[in-house]
């Protein structure tokens, strides 16, 4: 097993064919394009297909057992379809915690840590041009402990119509059920110029929408004398920016005094739509988890982020279901907090145990059967709730980001963003989402609308949370 430090450079990766694979949050999405860029910038040709590459990079994800199987999968795939002289990279945390036995049973080339992600092309062009050097390659180890700012950097999205900033890594909360701070380390942020010239380069590139994403968002700045409200303020009068988005904030980081709320009222170009974790709707769990929050706490910082930014804000959340010693009471009360506090698109997670964390030792475990109807009861209310939400904007105008579009015909019920469709036989239909970040399924005439463009739209109806309607004539 080789570490990246002792390994010289290739020549390049021009016209080698390299697929992309993001599993998880918005932060891997984020490295996933820029691992893309240094790729591409290497010469590589980046492909989200396997067929014809001659290098994988997968960005790894190990929030749950699930997210752990799936990487497996992927690994797999990978090394199936690129056979023994294909080069297989994995960054990311199940990367991170991955044996090295483990990897090279898998038919792992490349191991890249959560601070390392920025060597990664640099190693897989190293592969790529030394095909007789088999031995593992692990660059897991830290060059500068895990308080320094990885210098991975993007210059506009490849696989996207919206970039994605990732301005934070790490977590030291350490709730109890999380693995991540395990893998991802200490709390860092990424120095602001650094963060505002990246921006202004994605936006002179073409690309309008931003979504400025962390393991830990609302913990920005703390650790540089800034904070997440100035950072708003700077990048929100960037010229040419259209849309500004926050990935997931956790509850406790909207302190009523560090001055966001009101950054982001201010802001022109900030949707309104904020994403902010619940996981239980029960004090005691709450406390188990080591949340930080009470319920009634939870419903006074949705209150006051609706005072301060309008009653139509889209709060989504996050539910964790069966964590251990979750009674049918606790469960309730989950369900009725997400009724009280109005919340909208819904992300539902049974509870995982992660090796590690304290809640994997704690007992009444929750039998999967009970665990998998609870599930899907907290979806389906999460259904209820989004198609409520949405159901405000039928007959208003609204923008909507232009993500696809489509001429294929499929039945009305069917059309969402993962099977990008129309509304009937023979209509053209553009997708993507509204500033309050709800899907939206538009019909489109002669004018073929341009992606990665916002294009306004008159709402009609709702469809399972998923708004309909026609694109207006008149456009700006």
């Amino acid at each position: 097993m080789t570490d990246f430090d002792s390994i010289s450079i290739g020549t390049g990766l021009y016209g080698v064919k390299v697929w992309i694979c993001v599993l998880g949050c918005r932060a891997n999405i984020y490295d996933g394009e820029a691992i893309a860029g240094d790729l591409a910038a290497r010469g590589a040709v980046i492909s989200q297909d396997l067929k014809g590459c001659r290098a994988a990079v997968i960005v790894s994800c190990s929030v749950t057992a699930v997210a752990d199987k799936k990487c497996r999968q992927a690994v797999r795939r990978a090394r199936r379809e690129l056979g023994e002289n294909g080069i297989v990279a994995v960054c990311g945390c199940w990367a991170q915690g991955l044996g090295a036995e483990e990897a090279k049973n898998l038919g792992v080339d490349i191991l890249a840590g959560n601070r390392r992600k920025s060597d990664l092309a640099e190693a897989v062009e190293s592969a790529v041009t030394s095909p007789s050097r088999r031995e593992m390659i692990d660059m897991r180890r830290l060059k500068d402990g895990d308080v320094t700012w990885d210098p991975l950097a993007l210059n506009r999205p490849m696989l996207r119509t919206r970039a994605f900033l990732k301005v934070q890594e790490g977590c030291d909360r350490y709730c109890t059920y999380c693995v991540i701070p395990f893998l991802r380390g200490r709390p860092v942020s990424r120095p602001l110029d650094d963060t505002e010239a990246e921006a202004r380069r994605v936006v002179e590139a073409g690309c309008g929408e931003i979504v400025l994403t962390g393991i830990h968002l609302g913990m920005y700045g703390r650790d540089i004398g800034s904070s997440l409200a100035e950072l708003v303020r700077r990048l929100s009068g960037i010229p040419g920016l259209v849309r500004l988005r926050l990935g997931s904030l956790e509850p406790f980081a909207l302190d009523p005094d560090d001055g966001l709320l009101e950054a982001l009222a201010s802001s022109p170009v900030f949707c309104p739509h904020l994403h902010l974790p619940l996981q239980s709707g029960d004090d005691d769990v709450l406390a188990r988890m080591r949340r930080g929050y009470t319920a009634d706490a939870f419903v006074r910082v949705c209150d006051r982020a609706r005072e301060k930014l309008g009653g139509d804000l889209h709060i989504s959340s996050d539910i964790l279901v069966a964590f251990p010693g979750e009674s049918e009471k606790a469960f309730r009360a989950t369900l009725a907090l997400m009724e009280r506090a109005e919340l909208g698109r819904i992300h539902v997670f049974p509870y995982s145990p992660r090796r590690g964390t304290l809640a994997a030792e704690f007992p009444d475990r929750i039998p999967p059967r009970r665990a998998s109807e609870r599930v899907t009861m907290t979806r389906a209310a999460g259904e209820r709730l989004l198609t409520r939400y949405a159901s405000r904007f039928v007959g208003r105008d609204l923008s909507v980001w232009v993500e696809s579009v489509s001429v294929e015909s499929v039945s009305r019920e069917s059309v969402s963003l993962e099977n990008v469709s129309m509304e009937s036989e023979g209509e053209a239909v553009l997708t993507g989402y509204t500033r309050h970040f709800v899907s939206a399924g538009i019909r489109f005439g002669s004018a073929k609308p341009s992606l990665g463009r916002e294009a306004e739209a008159r709402i009609t109806h709702c469809v399972k949370g998923e708004l309909r309607g026609y694109q207006n004539e008149r456009q700006p």
